[in-house]
Formats: structure tokens, C-alpha cells, sequence
């Protein structure tokens, strides 16, 4: 029988590396989790009650395709507190997470055989969900000479007027660089310059260690914002993200939303409202990063992990293994079977140069993060 070709995309790799991770802890080995980019978390105590509230006064149906209208008003209502700008609620979709905004965005803004820049080390779900959908996955190159973010002449070389889309994350993962305002508005600039749409991944807003990250909402009301509840706000099983559409997409998303989602998750829609309320349990967590960032960091080198990227965002070191390997799935591999330290290799954000990192997560607790240098140390030396 025939099976489509979209199927036969690359696997994500991370989750691979987690059920290698849960065969090892089956057979009663203790695992260092650092391959998973999630909070170590609970979601906070504010949405667990407004859960177990929704469970006892709501019926829980299908909901809008974009959400309920309570949700959509409290995050357009986050924008104002935390961005200082305006975002009408009627521009808000709520998604199934921030995987089903990426799928909805690249559906509705792009055609089979268009061409779309992503940054190459990036997250490999870009180019695995825009090859299913025939769209070209223009990879731009960036590295420790630019600080893992792209150029204006990096995008000429990329193809310039000849792209339909650029996206870039920011804080990035694997790396956790960033964009600065200033950076934002010339790549948001030069997009609208050349009819490009810009598509800005916000995922990891919230965990910056400096300066707050710059929103694209607060810039061109044509690009595309998807954010989540996954990472911040320590939600990532209630399967919750949102998008922040221009004009022209939001009828266009609403009917692919109806028809490839229905709704987001009732349960999780109604719970998330009151996540805005529970900063001071969220920032917490970011403090409790940044501790494990700062270890990591200063530890690493010390095990001759000394070429990271600058994680200025998000939950990641990502690190050039040359020293030891040029091929980072079996170093990893290796890794967890003789420390019980699951690590993603970079195979899985860059499939041409990725062999020669790996990336470690720090999102779980201090004492997993000074243990896995402990051992990582004495491994490696």
C-alpha cells in the first residue's frame, strides 16, 4: 500500500535520547536528565486550583477555534504589562501548544515550493514540519561569530528577495542567544523591505538572564508571534501555546484551526488564565535557571567543555565537543551509559555541522545540574 512521502522526515532526536533515557531508568539506573527542554516543575499552584475549579463548574466542550474569548482578553492584557504595547485580543489565537501556531502559521503564510530562512543550529521542527508541507527550508548558517543569530548579509547570501519567510527564535534554542532590539528591528526591516514574512518564536520569553527579550508584536503588526505556555509558565503537558496574527491571517488560521484542531484543550484554556497571576512562583523557577546557568557555565570548562554558546535566554549550554568526538549521538550515547547523563547531540538542530556539539538542558533542579558536572567532569578527564 502506499504511504505518503511526508512521513519520511528525520525523527526529533530529543526524543529518541528521552526513551533511551526511560529504558535506562526501567532497568533501575538513575538518569540526569538534561536532554529535555522542560521545566522540572509543576505547573504553578494558581492553574492547578483554576484546573480542579474548571473541573467542577465547567462542561469542558469544544471551545472557539481561537480560544475563549477570556483567555484570548488576559493575554492580549500580558502584552500591555510586561511589553508596554497593544495587541486587540481579536488578534490572539490559542493553540494547541506552540507546535500545532508553528504548523497553522506555515499553512497559512506559505505555499508548496516557497522558500522559508530558518538559522541552522535551530530547532529541528521547523525544517522537519515545512518539509511535510513542500516548503523549502532555506538553512542560514550562524556560529559564535555573530553570536548564533543571523545577519543582514547572512540573508542576502541566503537568498534575500527570493525568500517568502524568515524565522528566528529569540531566545534560540539550542543556543539561547538573542536578538536586541535594535537587531529585531533591522531583521523585521529588511523583511518588510523584500515582502518577507517574519515569523518570531517567543517561546522562551520570560527566561532571559540581562535584558528583557523584544517582542516582534512590538514592531511590524505583520509578523507572526507564537509564544507557549510550555516553557515559562511550566505548562508544557497541558498542550497550550498562543499566536499573535496580522489581519490578513486571522480568518485564514481560524479556518484551519476549525478544521485541523477544532479547539486547544478546554481544561488547559481555562487554567491558563490565571497563569499571568502567578509570577512571583514563575520567576522562581528563572532564578533557580539562572543558578544552574552560572554553574554550568563556570563548571563545564572545567571538564574542557570550554566553547558554549552565550545562552542569553532560555534553558540551554550548547557545546562544541570536538576536543572529545566528531560524533556527538555516540559520545551521547556513551554519555548515558556510563554517567547516566541523557544530553541531546547537536545532530538534531543542525544536520551538516551539529556532530561536533551537544546541548544540555538545565531546567532541572540545582543538585541534578552540580552532579552531572561532578560527573561529567571525572568522565571526561
Amino acid at each position: 500500500m502506499k504511504t505518503s512521502q511526508r512521513g519520511a522526515i528525520p525523527s526529533f532526536i530529543v526524543m529518541d535520547v528521552m526513551k533511551a533515557a526511560a529504558e535506562h531508568e526501567a532497568a533501575g539506573e538513575g538518569v540526569l536528565h538534561m536532554e529535555v527542554g522542560q521545566p522540572s516543575t509543576a505547573a504553578p499552584k494558581g492553574v492547578v486550583a483554576a484546573a480542579k475549579q474548571a473541573l467542577d463548574d465547567d462542561v469542558l466542550g469544544y471551545t472557539l477555534a481561537t480560544g475563549i474569548v477570556p483567555l484570548r482578553q488576559r493575554i492580549a492584557r500580558h502584552y500591555m504589562e510586561f511589553y508596554g504595547i497593544e495587541v486587540p485580543s481579536q488578534r490572539i489565537c490559542v493553540t494547541t501548544g506552540s507546535s500545532a501556531g508553528f504548523l497553522l502559521a506555515f499553512l497559512a503564510a506559505f505555499d508548496p515550493g516557497d522558500k522559508v530562512a530558518i538559522l541552522r543550529p535551530g530547532y529541528p521542527c521547523y525544517r522537519n514540519i515545512l518539509s511535510a508541507l513542500d516548503i523549502e527550508a532555506v538553512e542560514v548558517p550562524v556560529g559564535p561569530e555573530s553570536r548564533f543569530q543571523p545577519t543582514l548579509e547572512m540573508l542576502d547570501a541566503a537568498g534575500g528577495s527570493r525568500l517568502d519567510g524568515l524565522l528566528i527564535a529569540s531566545p534560540a534554542n539550542p543556543t539561547g542567544s538573542m536578538l536586541r532590539e535594535d537587531e529585531l528591528r533591522q531583521m523585521i526591516a529588511y523583511c518588510q523591505d523584500k515582502q518577507i514574512r517574519y515569523i518570531s518564536d517567543e517561546i522562551y520569553h520570560g527566561i532571559t538572564y540581562g535584558e528583557q527579550a523584544a517582542t516582534a508584536a512590538a514592531v511590524d503588526d505583520n509578523a507572526v508571534v507564537i509564544n507557549s505556555f510550555s516553557k515559562y509558565y511550566s505548562m508544557t503537558g497541558w498542550r497550550l501555546g498562543w499566536m499573535v496574527l496580522p489581519e490578513d491571517m486571522l480568518r485564514p488560521v481560524e479556518r484551519l484551526a476549525q478544521n485541523l484542531f477544532i479547539s486547544a484543550p478546554s481544561l488547559a484554556q481555562h487554567a491558563a488564565i490565571a497563569a499571568f497571576d502567578c509570577t512571583e512562583e514563575l520567576d522562581g523557577n528563572v532564578v533557580r535557571y539562572a543558578r544552574n546557568r552560572e554553574l554550568l557555565l563556570r563548571e563545564l570548562p572545567k571538564a574542557g567543555l570550554d566553547q558554549l554558546a552565550p545562552a542569553d535566554g532560555a534553558f540551554y549550554i550548547y557545546a562544541d565537543v570536538r576536543k572529545f568526538t566528531n560524533d556527538a549521538l555516540a559520545f551521547c550515547a556513551q554519555m548515558l551509559a556510563q554517567t547516566g547523563i541523557a544530553a541531546t547531540p547537536g545532530n538534531d538542530f543542525d544536520p551538516v555541522d551539529g556532530a561536533a556539539f551537544v546541548r544540555f538542558s538545565f531546567a532541572g533542579s540545582t543538585e541534578d545540574m552540580a552532579e552531572a558536572c561532578r560527573r561529567l567532569n571525572g568522565w571526561l578527564r
